[in-house]
């Protein structure tokens, strides 16, 4: 007698999500990075990442309402764990995202943004998951951005940050030390 064991067959909406999961950690922990995304935007992001358990802030009123479909609570922007920002025409709202502490870096946010990959603001990149250094061109931030990254980011406390360009994306740790060129 032989026993039949059920597997269970992912369905095409975990299979993309599963994917986009993979790229997002494959790109966290190589910063600097193009990883592909199985999908264009940030909507692929929010299903990968959020569920009931997550409090969010998106500035885009279309995409919020799609996160709120999932049930996650939209929340404002010093409370959220993960924040879906445009970050191209001011930084005002960073100084709110939440930076953990050193005793509890982990409530540090997760922010999302997109962002135009291979021109504009040329940046060096060093630290964890990089062997010496790392170079990119990002295009469609605020100026300032990166300064202000800079004094929110004192490791371990900081937030971890992807920027989104069609359907690839590039993941900055809040380890990363990034030197504008």
């Amino acid at each position: 007698m032989s026993l039949l064991t059920a597997v269970p067959v992912p369905d095409a909406f975990e299979t993309r999500t599963n994917a986009t999961f993979e790229a997002m950690m494959w790109a966290l922990s190589r910063p600097g990075t193009v990883q592909d995304l199985p999908a264009p935007g940030m909507t692929g992001i929010a299903e990968a990442l959020l569920d009931r358990e997550c409090r969010v802030f998106c500035d885009d009123p279309a995409l919020a309402d799609r996160i709120a479909a999932f049930g996650a609570a939209l929340m404002p922007l010093p409370l959220a764990d993960h924040c879906f920002l445009s970050l191209g025409s001011t930084i005002d709202r960073l100084a709110q995202v939440a930076v953990g502490s050193a005793l509890y870096p982990d409530d540090g946010a997760t922010v999302v943004a997109e962002a135009q990959f291979g021109t504009g603001q040329r940046l060096r990149l060093t630290g964890p998951g990089i062997e010496t250094h790392a170079e990119v061109s990002l295009d469609g931030i605020a100026p300032g951005f990166w300064a202000m990254r800079a004094e929110l980011c004192r490791y371990p406390a900081g937030f971890d940050l992807f920027l989104i360009c069609g359907a690839q994306v590039i993941g900055l740790p809040r380890s990363t030390i990034i030197e504008v060129l």
